[in-house]
């Protein structure tokens, strides 16, 4: 199993590009669920950092789950770790891009 795996120790941003061109590849996001924080209302979370988090990791979560090329999975282990791979509709527009929030995916 080995050979089919490849590590890139690196900042996201700098190979995200690179991947998301991949259509056979999977992207996995960690920590989707954070500490069960997803699902609590934002007036039961005191601490204003972690309400920042709050609302960015349920946006995150939002825009995967709605963008028409993507299909995701959520496996409710741990904290939460969310599989994406780009879905066969992905192959018919290659060239468009969808906007959501000031988040881009190609």
């Amino acid at each position: 199993m080995q050979h089919k795996i490849e590590f890139f120790p690196s900042y996201a941003f700098s190979v995200l590009d690179d991947f998301i061109k991949d259509i056979r590849g999977i992207i996995a996001y960690d920590n989707t669920l954070w500490y069960e924080l997803v699902a609590q209302a934002e007036k039961d979370v005191v601490e204003d950092l972690i309400k920042r988090y709050q609302n960015f990791v349920i946006e995150f979560n939002c825009f995967i789950t709605a963008h028409p090329r993507v299909d995701s999975l959520l496996l409710s282990i741990g904290d939460g770790l969310t599989l994406c791979r780009r879905n066969d509709a992905s192959l018919k527009a290659q060239n468009q891009t969808h906007e959501h929030d000031g988040l881009k995916f190609p």
